[in-house]
């Protein structure tokens, strides 16, 4: 990782990874990983309720992990690969981070 972290970045790494924390959020994360879906059919795949998975991607979709576009009368979300690979990234940077491995 090039550069300095602030305190800015940790506490925007740790809300992401708060947002993260949910067993429902990354199963949605997981589905939409193999291709946009609507809600209806997050519903049928991870056998949830409609209210539940629109609580859990208004969630994703405020920590950019999740976009969704209007087709039709419904939404079709898809995993925001970009947003994912900047995550990956910051785990890497912190698994070969002197500061946070432990001796």
């Amino acid at each position: 990782m090039a550069g300095k972290r602030t305190t800015g970045d940790v506490k925007e790494w740790a809300q992401g990874f708060r947002m993260l924390s949910d067993l429902t959020r990354l199963g949605i994360l997981a589905t939409l990983a193999r291709g946009p879906r609507n809600v209806t059919a997050l519903c049928k795949a991870l056998g949830l309720r409609q209210k539940t998975i629109s609580t859990h991607l208004g969630i994703l979709r405020m920590g950019r992990f999740v976009t969704g576009t209007r087709q039709g009368k419904s939404v079709v979300y898809e995993a925001n690969k970009a947003a994912l690979k900047e995550l990956a990234r910051v785990l890497k940077a912190m698994a070969q981070s002197r500061a946070y491995r432990r001796s």
